[in-house]
């Protein structure tokens, strides 16, 4: 399939934008091991987005949604998520934020980015089209990635490293990882509510399918 000249111009302005944030990341972050361990997947998945460019390209809607979220990662390895400095403002009056909120947004649109990235690719290659029961498999992906993540997590945690609790990010909350797949989840649904109609029609001028 082709993808006009004005798509392959915007996908590769989200690229470079997404690169330079990764080029600030990488300049002097708060722990090199933590930058590394948050920067990581956004790399891994770009590099499959330009694998499969060719072959298999998304819609721009997917790719800016993807960008989006990798930039989150970059910013996070770059401050840790408990250190980012615009969401330390609102631990001031008047908002008198018990933590910094950074990792809460960030597992917000952990629930965003898979949702509109794993509806596309199951209406594309699987017999599933739009409606209730695509809805509720595309929220239970993310969930389960969220949980997977999770997992991860309390690994790190469990290692009692500094490192390691960065990486986590709970910041003595004992219920973290609960509210960061409820975020996700919360994110997944929004996601679908509001851009479920402007993603099939991408698909469709994508695709040329007329049945989404």
């Amino acid at each position: 399939m082709d993808i006009n000249n004005n798509s392959q111009k915007y996908h590769l302005l989200l690229f470079l934008i997404f690169f330079g944030f990764y080029v600030w990341s990488a300049i002097k972050p708060y722990d090199i091991e933590v930058w590394f361990m948050e920067v990581a997947p956004a790399v891994v998945g770009y590099i499959i987005l330009l694998i499969t460019y060719k072959k298999f390209p998304l819609t721009t809607l997917s790719y800016f949604w993807i960008c989006f979220f990798a930039i989150i990662l970059v910013i996070g390895g770059h401050y840790t998520y408990a250190r980012m400095p615009l969401f330390e403002y609102f631990k001031e009056p008047p908002f008198n934020a018990t933590r910094n909120h950074f990792d809460r947004f960030g597992h917000f649109f952990q629930g965003v980015m898979p949702a509109i990235v794993t509806r596309e690719l199951l209406i594309r290659t699987s017999p599933l089209k739009p409606g209730k029961w695509l809805f509720w498999i595309v929220l239970a992906i993310p969930l389960a990635i969220s949980a997977c993540y999770e997992l991860i997590e309390w690994y790190a945690a469990a290692s009692g490293s500094q490192d390691g609790m960065a990486f986590v990010g709970a910041q003595g909350d004992i219920w973290d990882a609960q509210k960061d797949m409820g975020l996700c989840l919360c994110g997944a649904f929004t996601v679908q509510v509001f851009f479920n109609c402007w993603q099939n029609k991408q698909i469709r001028k994508l695709t040329g399918r007329a049945d989404i």
